[in-house]
């Protein structure tokens, strides 16, 4: 078989963390590069969806930038900036709602490329202070901030081009500071704030940086020149504006089924599977809720809010030939030092009308629970779905039946194990639904097997696999927890840390 070496080329090496494309050195903190520096800039025009319409906004892109680093070798981008002017047409949302200042938190996708392999970084959180929205004309914000690191393991001319921008904007009336914190008034619009994806204009291609990557046998390998590259990178594509289909699922097995079967043909061995590096791993934290069904008792139990810790890419890998990329990552639960879930109290009616309290304690046995995302890479959107596979097991303590405590021992629980599987669907771009690292709600139902061990003087493991058990093998327990994004170790200064306890959704 033949492969299209140029579309192989054009291909984005992603690493994904559930939806996040990060570049996987820059998971890892390490020591500044000591090459000579080059202050670099890029001058481009991007298409924004505002509501009012499309708008086409001049945005500048600068940072400082080594000009040579050797293979493996980190590269900290510093002193970044985006400076991004807004004309008066695109502030009609702002200055209908009598808006006197506007601010902006910027998230911009920069693509670094070196010989045939690229990957996306995400410059998030760059804050642009507030200004003022002047009577006539329009704005400029300048959104400045930490960005993540990024090295090249393979010698060549590298280039930094920056790609999709999001801009989530603020605004505020009467003297406009960030929420009226400081005491002169101000406060948020209704509604306060609005999202805008960018995307580069037709035609806009610029190159913020290239930076010599050297190989062990080419120490003196020359600097380039800024604004020199020799890579020639898929543009980042152009998302559609909207929220996550009703359909995704379906869209994601239809998507990978006909890209295999487009090359079911072709020889597999030719297609590259790219596993990364062990290092790429990295760990996180972050807190779910929600709330579990009793189908026989025709009620629902909170769960949580459980604290989550996670190992990130454990396993990884690009399969080109199907335009997919499969990630495992683990989790554990971690209440007071035991890998479990918080106890609850739940009151049902049991067998219709007798109320029966209980404890419910949902421990977590042998392995991790797997994290499984599965995304779709020749679509703009970059829809994916994701498989969170738990082994848990229930136990019941503080009984009381009409109000009578009923002594259940302290051993009352499943008599096995039982595998607790839900799902969440999602896309990068514009990111919708549930992601690893953004978070969002997963469903699922479990299937309830029969109690063991409880009662003292009397067994009534037949009252309570009556009572709460599922009939046969049937999964009927329906559960929706709802995930808060994670703190991730590498970014302990991120704005989703320490995790925040999301709202349960029903």
């Amino acid at each position: 078989m033949t492969v299209d070496v140029r579309a192989a080329s054009r291909r984005p090496i992603h690493w994904a963390v559930g939806g996040t494309l990060l570049v996987a050195t820059a998971l890892i903190p390490g020591a500044e590069s000591a090459a000579a520096e080059q202050t670099s800039q890029a001058a481009l025009r991007y298409a924004c969806a505002f509501p009012s319409g499309p708008e086409e906004v001049a945005v500048v892109v600068s940072a400082v930038l080594p000009t040579s680093v050797r293979t493996g070798e980190e590269i900290r981008p510093d002193q970044v900036s985006v400076e991004v002017d807004l004309e008066r047409s695109a502030l009609a949302r702002f200055t209908g709602l009598e808006a006197t200042t506007l601010s902006a938190v910027a998230r911009l996708t920069v693509r670094n490329t070196v010989g045939d392999r690229s990957a996306d970084a995400s410059w998030q959180d760059l804050t642009a202070p507030p200004v003022a929205l002047p009577d006539e004309g329009g704005v400029t914000l300048t959104a400045t901030g930490d960005v993540p690191t990024v090295s090249f393991g393979t010698a060549g001319r590298a280039s930094l081009r920056p790609a999709t921008l999001a801009l989530s904007l603020s605004s505020f009336t009467d003297g406009g500071t960030d929420g009226g914190t400081d005491g002169d008034g101000a406060e948020p619009t209704s509604p306060p704030g609005l999202d805008v994806v960018c995307e580069p204009a037709p035609g806009e291609e610029p190159v913020l940086a290239t930076v010599t990557v050297r190989g062990d046998t080419d120490p003196t390998a020359p600097a380039p020149t800024p604004g020199e590259s020799d890579a020639d990178p898929l543009p980042a594509p152009s998302p559609p504006v909207g929220g996550l289909p009703p359909d995704a699922r379906e869209k994601i097995d239809v998507l990978t089924e006909q890209r295999r079967g487009a090359v079911a043909d072709e020889d597999p061995g030719s297609c590259p599977i790219e596993i990364p590096p062990e290092w790429v791993m990295t760990t996180a934290e972050t807190y779910a809720a929600g709330y579990a069904n009793a189908a026989k008792l025709d009620g629902a139990a909170a769960l949580g809010p459980a604290f989550m810790k996670v190992v990130l890419n454990k396993r990884y890998i690009n399969d080109s030939c199907a335009s997919t990329v499969d990630v495992t990552s683990e989790v554990d639960f971690d209440y007071e030092g035991r890998r479990q879930l918080p106890p609850t109290k739940a009151t049902f009616l049991s067998f219709g009308f007798m109320p029966t309290t209980a404890t419910m304690t949902l421990e977590q046995v042998g392995p991790p629970a797997a994290i499984h995302t599965h995304t779709v890479t020749n679509t703009p959107t970059y829809p994916e779905e994701t498989t969170v596979t738990a082994q848990l097991s229930l136990r019941l303590s503080d009984v009381e039946v009409n109000g009578v405590p009923l002594d259940v021992g302290p051993d009352c629980r499943t008599e096995r194990p039982f595998e607790q599987v839900l799902r969440g669907y999602g896309q990068s771009y514009p990111r919708a639904g549930y992601l690893v690292a953004y978070g969002g709600s997963l469903t699922g139902y479990a299937h309830i097997p029969p109690f063991k061990g409880c009662g003292v003087g009397e067994d009534l493991d037949p009252v309570f696999t009556a009572a709460i058990s599922s009939v046969g093998g049937k999964a009927d327990n329906y559960t929706k927890m709802t995930q808060a994004p994670l703190c991730v170790a590498t970014n302990p200064e991120g704005p989703d840390c320490p995790p925040r306890v999301p709202e349960p959704e029903r």
